[in-house]
């Protein structure tokens, strides 16, 4: 599975990361930010993945702006 990591800057593009590169940065970090080029049916993939290996999976979107195609999704995996 392929997603898209948020943008670093607004005219950027994303980096993608293969799943196997989340699981590997769990060791050191539980918050991910994934750019809104993602679509909900990837995300909703990635909270069932790591759900069923044992994790707890909290997903939001933050807004960075006052348009509305200004946000990010944050994902918590504990």
């Amino acid at each position: 599975m392929k997603l898209k990591l948020a943008r670093t800057t607004l005219k950027g593009k994303p980096k993608i990361v293969e799943i196997e590169e989340i699981i590997a940065e769990l060791a050191t970090k539980s918050i991910f930010y994934f750019d809104k080029e993602n679509s909900h049916k990837e995300l909703k993939e990635l909270i069932e993945f790591f759900e069923e290996k044992g994790y707890s999976v909290y997903m939001r979107e933050v807004k960075y702006g006052l348009d509305e195609n200004e946000y990010v999704y944050e994902v918590h995996i504990i």
